[in-house]
């Protein structure tokens, strides 16, 4: 019966992916993580071999998906043709309106993953890969060379300039995560407000930008 077993778990092919979702559906299914490898390869009836030939660790499994959140809105992205002529604010608007339209096809797993297993800013380590290819990211195709209007800050070193985009990730991100409203809206209207702010800074009206999303945010939370 055991050879039996194995043999039909065999016709699923095991990747990375195959293995992703298997993880993704248990803890969606139960609200709760697998407690080891060990425990999730045996009632997947998976062999550990096959397991640690993908991923060294059920930490490393949970970091790949935020890397696969990511690369699915790159992927996406990057089918515009149009896409490399954007400027630089539109290039960033298009990558936080299309990564938070792939975060949003997965709530319930992103807010499990960050927020309803009570571990609080430790789930930041979650991220830990998905911010590297994020700030990668910014780097090489938004700051990438200087146009306007972040050319005004060439002189701002890269690694500045992408944590700051990190930073306001984190902020549009956490605004998500509480976001009520029909269609995430109130998310979108953010995000566009949160961007034109960084680039008006760079520009003549860095004040009237800042109070108008000070405004925004204020009216939200008091609601």
């Amino acid at each position: 019966m055991a050879t039996t077993k194995r043999a039909k778990a065999k016709k699923n092919a095991i990747d990375d992916n195959y293995l992703i979702e298997l993880y993704m559906n248990d803890v969606l299914e139960t609200n709760e993580e697998p407690r080891n490898a060990y425990a999730f390869c045996k009632k997947h009836e998976i062999e550990e071999s096959d397991f640690y030939a993908f991923f060294g660790s059920l930490d490393i499994v949970k970091q790949t998906i935020w890397v696969k959140f990511f690369d699915n809105a790159v992927t996406t992205i990057e089918k515009e043709a149009a896409f490399e002529n954007y400027l630089d604010k539109d290039k960033l608007l298009t990558l936080y309106f299309t990564l938070f339209e792939v975060l949003t096809l997965n709530r319930s797993y992103v807010l499990f993953s960050l927020k309803e297993n009570k571990e609080g800013l430790k789930n930041l380590k979650n991220l830990k890969l998905f911010r590297n290819h994020f700030k990668e990211y910014i780097v090489n195709k938004i700051k990438s060379k200087p146009s306007e209007p972040f050319g005004k800050v060439a002189k701002v070193t890269e690694p500045v300039f992408s944590e700051g985009a990190w930073l306001q990730f984190l902020f549009i991100l956490k605004f998500w995560m509480d976001d009520t409203s029909k269609g995430f809206e109130k998310t979108d209207v953010l995000i566009e407000k949160s961007v034109n702010t960084v680039v008006d800074l760079l520009d003549t009206k860095p004040l009237e930008s800042l109070f108008d999303l000070g405004k925004f945010l204020w009216k939200e939370k008091m609601q």
